[in-house]
């Protein structure tokens, strides 16, 4: 794993791939944008935001509150031809010019349109990695020309389990002087589906990593606390938290609870 020592609060500054994340807004749905987030940045940083579509049209709406909350780049798309979807060739080209601009090392693309299968095709004949994220009716094609493909149908029910999950920070929701408490529930929840391990585990250090990229000024001390490792124990109802020696180092892990 890691062999330097970091301190329990301290984020660690680990290697990281740059992943493009390019949204199709005709074809994905607005609602799920966090969720999707998390999704690609379970393998790497997602430096390149950008959200195709006529943004003249009603149906982009939805897009424009968390497009802007999530620092996403729409990218204006007019369509020449009623009926006809002028997004996928627009992301297509722009696509290829990242690709061999060559400051990621990925991409995520979403959609459920068969027309970005060559695209994605094309990304992996450069040994670049190449996730989906669509609805099950995505055409096979495009799911097997991707490393990895996500259906948008289990993001529902995932996002309705962490819902679920979620406490408030004290039973009045108040400080003791009187002010509103803030929760940091729903932004933990989303770092830990980031960070998790397969055994259910994520170290303190990729939480806290994932908790920077979702939110670049989540700072402890917003919560009433000094360090995240400190936030984390405070929420004794949620998670739990262990050490574990290795290599010398002690380093921290947590697991959100049942």
């Amino acid at each position: 794993m890691y062999n330097q020592r970091m301190t329990d609060d301290q984020l660690s500054n680990l290697p990281r791939h740059k992943i493009a994340m390019l949204i199709d807004g005709d074809n994905a749905q607005s609602a799920l944008l966090p969720q999707m987030l998390v999704e690609a940045a379970r393998y790497g940083q997602v430096t390149v935001r950008r959200i195709y579509g006529d943004w003249t049209t009603a149906n982009m709406n939805s897009w424009k509150e968390t497009l802007n909350f999530h620092a996403f780049q729409p990218i204006q798309q007019f369509r020449y031809t009623i009926g006809k979807n002028a997004t996928d060739s627009a992301m297509i080209i722009d696509a290829m010019d990242i690709l061999h601009s060559g400051v990621v090392e990925g991409f995520c693309l979403v959609s459920s349109d068969s027309d970005y299968t060559r695209l994605a095709t094309r990304i992996r004949e450069t040994g670049i990695f190449v996730m989906g994220i669509g609805e099950k009716k995505t055409p096979k094609p495009f799911v097997n020309a991707c490393d990895v493909f996500v259906y948008t149908e289990n993001l529902v029910a995932e996002k309705k389990a962490v819902q679920q999950k979620r406490v408030p920070t004290n039973k009045t929701g108040k400080k003791k002087d009187g002010r509103e408490e803030p929760d940091p529930m729903p932004l933990l929840s989303q770092a830990f589906e980031m960070a998790v391990q397969e055994d259910g585990w994520a170290s303190l250090a990729s939480l806290g990593n994932a908790l920077i990229q979702l939110d670049p000024g989540f700072d402890p001390r917003t919560y009433g606390q000094k360090q995240l490792s400190r936030l984390v124990r405070s929420l004794k109802d949620s998670f739990e938290i262990k050490p574990q020696e290795l290599n010398g180092s002690t380093l921290f892990f947590v697991k959100m609870k049942e």
